[in-house]
């Protein structure tokens, strides 16, 4: 075959050729959002060994210690608590799973050197860090709740006959609370991590936060000259915070209380202006320096 004859008078011209530089994917491209930041998070919580365990251990703590509460408890000790209060004392100690697994959120990527990926992959650094703080807030608030009412549930099971008396629905309320309360302690563990990047300081951190105030209140209260100071720090710390927010009885008022305590909305004004300000020095911080 011989190609047709150019019968215009004008000069051919060659074919434009794709340039080989140029890649196509065959991938339709969107614009990066939110939801696609917390989606690479999410696969960072669910794939990793170390916070996989944490947050087992979150959910066995609290279960664990409630079930073994509950089986040494008789009905009628429910007339003077919540169904849910078993699970207090594994809340108590559940939250340092719960500020452990804030630290390593964000901590252990600076340790690996997994941050450089991160962020060279989604530049918008304060994406990233929202979607670190919406995936945390949210499973640690669903596995804490959930692990509440689970314990709460067998607690009523056991121990709902009459003689337990009757029972608000204002606890389970109260319970959520409590759950909340243990998350904005997550919440600023994350921060924290976030700001010093470093787990092992980090968790110091934290630990620091949650055992020495009522320890050094405890102290200070001998003297007479501290023992204002000593007062305060009895009665803002996490435990007794935690507490008073789950809804136990008599630790405001009546005549079994070693003090007066002040009221649920003060301890969640102070822990969400912790947790505000290391949040806001947290997209500072990490907006500013190199990883």
């Amino acid at each position: 075959m011989t190609a047709a004859p150019n019968t215009t008078g004008r000069a051919a011209v060659p074919a434009e050729r794709p340039d080989p530089a140029v890649y196509t994917s065959s991938v339709p491209a969107t614009r990066p959002h939110l939801g696609h930041a917390m989606a690479s998070e999410w696969t960072k919580l669910t794939s990793v060994r170390s916070t996989v365990g944490t947050l087992a251990s979150l959910v066995v703590i609290i279960v664990g210690i409630g079930i073994l509460f509950i089986t040494q408890t008789r009905s009628d000790n429910y007339v003077q608590m919540p169904f849910t209060a078993p699970a207090l004392f594994g809340l108590l100690v559940g939250q340092l799973s719960v500020m452990a697994l804030g630290v390593l959120m964000m901590s252990s990527e600076y340790g690996t050197g997994l941050v450089r990926t991160t962020f060279t992959a989604a530049p918008d650094r304060y994406r990233v860090l929202t979607a670190k703080y919406l995936v945390f807030g949210i499973t640690t608030f669903l596995a804490t709740a959930g692990s509440v009412y689970l314990v709460g549930l067998a607690a009523m099971l056991v121990h709902g006959g009459t003689a337990a008396g009757p029972h608000p629905g204002s606890a389970w309320l109260y319970a959520l609370l409590g759950s909340f309360y243990v998350t904005l302690l997550g919440v600023l563990a994350v921060a924290v991590g976030a700001l010093v990047r470093h787990s092992a300081g980090a968790v110091a951190v934290m630990l620091g936060v949650v055992t020495l105030p009522p320890l050094i209140g405890g102290i200070l209260g001998v003297w007479e000259a501290s023992a204002g100071v000593g007062r305060v720090l009895l009665e803002y710390n996490a435990p007794v915070a935690l507490m008073q927010v789950f809804g136990m009885p008599d630790v405001n008022t009546g005549p079994t209380s070693l003090f007066g305590l002040p009221g649920n909305a003060t301890h969640l004004a102070v822990i969400l202006l912790a947790t505000g300000a290391a949040v806001a020095g947290s997209y500072v911080v990490t907006g500013r320096r190199d990883v």
